[in-house]
């Protein structure tokens, strides 16, 4: 990294159907100067999440992102120098610091971190990825020992992390994953009882037989059809935790959105709800201790897939799009 050039990749078009290297573009300019209560950062990671697509759709539970602009992004990074009272150099921060070497940020939008290795857990594990997954399932789905949890995009960040918490609390876990290698994954790597592979085509009738007693909770991290075939097998009383939509964020989204809405949820007295993990930040502690003790326990095994280089950023957010990644998705600077 050279020290007097802040090279940061700008989305310069906010792409119509799928998104592709030609709507970013590498600049450089000079290192920003922090302002009274900034810090100016050096980026060590940068988070890629499914989010940052959607985020080109306009304003969500944060602003839009905009052409020509640096491509946002939140990213674990190093004070190199503070403005702020409580950050100093060589403190480890959380922020959206954006696609870049540098940044200069607020400092009441940033979260100090604990020094760790490897670094890398803290967008993974103990970053965003496992306090959704953690919040998302035990807060919001409320699963019960021998109960059925069914996860989707389930070789994911969130969802494979999901499916691990769900076996851990005594569930039935079945994923949806695409492709064989995923699905082999998900039950020989993480214990998952079953995998359902979405890209045979037949995913009703396979989810049907990986989960005969119905499902309880569904963590949804797709939307669209894999919803609508959820929805139709859901017990009554079961609780959905809406995380996210996938399949709506990239390209064309599917022809029509799930049907059986609302007639499935009234006559199965079905909760769903939509939750953001920003929402749970108080509980932050609890989630982080039980995390971690699952780790050193090795009930909880983290898979991360570092993509190293600035330049390769938005090819290594295509390819997440795409399916590509196993676990947590992430550029190292």
């Amino acid at each position: 990294m050279n020290d007097t050039v802040n090279r940061q990749i700008l989305l310069v078009e906010k792409p119509t159907g799928k998104l592709g290297p030609e709507h970013f573009k590498l600049s450089k300019g000079g290192i920003p100067e922090p302002k009274d209560g900034e810090a100016l950062l050096r980026v060590r990671y940068i988070s890629l999440d499914a989010a940052n697509r959607a985020w080109m759709h306009g304003a969500t539970y944060r602003a839009a992102i905009e052409a020509n602009t640096v491509m946002a992004g939140g990213g674990i990074a190093e004070v190199v120098s503070s403005k702020a009272p409580g950050l100093a150099a060589g403190d480890i921060v959380f922020g959206d610091t954006g696609w870049q070497d540098y940044a200069a940020v607020p400092a009441k939008h940033l979260s100090k971190m604990p020094r760790m290795e490897p670094m890398t857990h803290l967008l993974s594990v103990y970053g965003i990825a496992g306090l959704t997954a953690y919040f998302g399932l035990l807060d919001v789905g409320k699963p019960k020992a021998g109960e059925t949890v069914v996860v989707s995009a389930a070789a994911g960040s969130v969802g494979s992390i999901v499916g691990q918490i769900a076996k851990i609390k005594g569930c039935h876990v079945v994923g949806i994953a695409g492709g064989k290698d995923k699905c082999h994954w998900l039950t020989s790597e993480l214990g998952f009882d079953a995998a359902v592979d979405y890209k045979d085509g037949a995913v009703f009738k396979a989810l049907r037989a990986a989960a005969p007693k119905g499902i309880d909770v569904y963590f949804d991290n797709v939307g669209g059809d894999i919803l609508e075939a959820c929805l139709a097998q859901m017990n009554n009383r079961g609780r959905i935790a809406c995380c996210g939509a996938i399949s709506q964020y990239d390209g064309v989204p599917s022809a029509h959105g799930p049907r059986g809405v609302p007639g499935l949820i009234v006559v199965k007295r079905l909760i769903m709800q939509g939750f953001i993990v920003m929402d749970y930040m108080d509980q932050r502690d609890r989630a982080l201790a039980e995390l971690q003790s699952w780790v050193k326990a090795g009930k909880l095994k983290v898979q991360e897939d570092i993509i190293a280089g600035l330049e390769n950023t938005p090819g290594a957010l295509i390819g997440l799009l795409a399916g590509e990644n196993r676990g947590k998705r992430m550029v190292k600077l």
